[in-house]
């Protein structure tokens, strides 16, 4: 089961780490979305890559005619219902749309990414510092993780936190 004091990396790096058009693509990301470093891309790069595969071994298997064919569509409804909840995906999404995700889609999903959106924050950047410092609050609880990701019935309630000056200065 593993030592629950020691952390397993949550990414994979990449096979050649000085291929130049991955290497620009990355940087237009990591600039876009305000990320820390390289690493916090490639954790959701991993995310989708999951994903993704789940919904391939599905596909592979949901047109088998005995128990497992059932079993397969089940589980295609619980992960699109999952991405769904996440606000990834619509309701009515199939296994299909599940394979043309791009990590774009989960990175717009973030705290971080919401905060700025929703015009709390000037910058990407200062969304990113509001959060760590401990000014935003997801339904009312203080959240300082830039990469929470934000379910859909939570979308509306991100706010600043009560004791925050700016939310003092936004009553004022």
């Amino acid at each position: 089961m593993g030592d629950p004091k020691r952390h397993r990396k949550k990414y994979v790096t990449p096979t050649h780490p000085w291929d130049k058009t991955r290497l620009e693509k990355e940087m237009q990301i990591v600039i876009k979305y305000g990320l820390r470093n390289k690493r916090e891309l490639w954790r959701f790069q991993n995310i989708l890559r999951k994903y993704r595969r789940v919904a391939r071994d599905l596909l592979a298997k949901i047109n088998l005619p005995s128990k497992e064919g059932e079993l397969a569509k089940v589980k295609a409804m619980t992960v699109i219902r999952k991405l769904a909840r996440m606000g990834i995906l619509d309701e009515n999404a199939t296994l299909d749309d599940i394979l043309n995700l791009n990590v774009e889609d989960f990175l717009e999903r973030r705290l971080q990414t919401m905060v700025y959106r929703q015009g709390l924050a000037n910058t990407i950047k200062q969304a990113r510092q509001m959060i760590v410092h401990g000014h935003i609050a997801v339904d009312g609880r203080r959240v300082t993780v830039p990469s929470y990701i934000v379910d859909r019935e939570k979308e509306g309630k991100i706010s600043y936190y009560v004791n925050s000056p700016f939310a003092k200065a936004k009553e004022a």
